[in-house]
């Protein structure tokens, strides 16, 4: 939030929220940024929504969804296609909120040393929207947000409207290290 604050005059900047959001952040969520890529449940879509109402607001999301079948990963599972109708009541749901408007899904493949390791995954979650898109017709599902620095390339031949690509315009991140890590260093 400090960093949107100072750069709040800039015109154009648009705050994405990527990353798995705890329910007691929802209202930052609701409150800051223009779009939050990763919403995975029901539970954080009503709490959103609810923020979202009291400002007579409309929060633009995307759904995540787990498309590796990783134990580590966010998002709804959907990495075995036959179970795709499984997940239809529960996006019902959120589909119906007045406050959300779904606009597309999100991934994130498993990590993997070849960008075109990621392509079978980018694959499963545009083959999911085109599966919600013939459910949920009324909805709008034209935006699939994967890839990222390593297989941006791949995500958009298989695609990808929004990409990932921090690590390459900015650089790698560089972690603060603990006092007992930097002494092991040492």
């Amino acid at each position: 939030v400090t960093k949107m604050q100072s750069l709040a005059g800039q015109s154009g900047v648009e705050w994405h929220m990527i990353g798995h959001v705890q329910g007691r952040k929802a209202r930052l969520v609701a409150d800051h940024f223009a779009l939050l890529h990763s919403l995975d449940s029901l539970k954080l879509a009503q709490r959103l929504n609810h923020f979202a109402a009291e400002r007579n607001h409309v929060l633009p999301v995307l759904l995540e969804f787990n498309v590796g079948g990783e134990e580590s990963k966010s998002g709804w599972q959907a990495s075995d296609e036959s179970q795709w109708g499984g997940l239809l009541p529960e996006l019902a749901s959120i589909l119906d909120l007045p406050n959300l408007r779904v606009h597309g899904l999100m991934t994130m493949p498993p990590l993997g040393t070849d960008p075109e390791d990621s392509r079978r995954f980018f694959l499963r979650l545009r083959r999911l929207r085109d599966h919600l898109a013939a459910q949920f017709p009324q909805a709008d599902w034209h935006e699939l947000s994967m890839g990222t620095s390593a297989d941006y390339i791949v995500a958009v031949e298989e695609g990808a409207t929004l990409v990932r690509v921090g690590t390459a315009i900015v650089g790698a991140r560089k972690y603060m290290q603990s006092k007992s890590d930097a002494e092991r260093e040492a």
